[in-house]
């Protein structure tokens, strides 16, 4: 018989830029920014760019634009209207 333990798998944590907590990462929602600068939500978690995690929550989202903590960690500067559609597209994907 096979006496050693089962390896148990690490789950990643991430750190939401809206409430400042560690969660782990398939409870968080990844925004990127790619490489042709344009800033969307990525419910997937597999488009290219650079990546920041919030809760999927608007609230943390909202948190994370007052501070300014997303616009520093994507290193790019994100208009209120990409920040609203963002918003919007969270509440939407709330409902369903």
């Amino acid at each position: 018989m096979n006496d050693q333990p089962k390896k148990v798998r690490k789950i990643p944590e991430r750190q939401c830029m809206g409430c400042n907590e560690k969660k782990p990462k398939p409870d968080l929602l990844r925004v990127v920014r790619a490489p042709d600068g344009s800033v969307s939500l990525d419910f997937t978690g597999k488009k290219s760019g650079r990546g920041a995690y919030i809760c999927r929550d608007v609230r943390c989202l909202q948190k994370a634009v007052k501070t300014r903590r997303l616009s520093r960690s994507l290193e790019c500067e994100i208009p209120d209207e990409v920040f609203a559609a963002m918003e919007e597209e969270l509440r939407q994907h709330a409902e369903n």
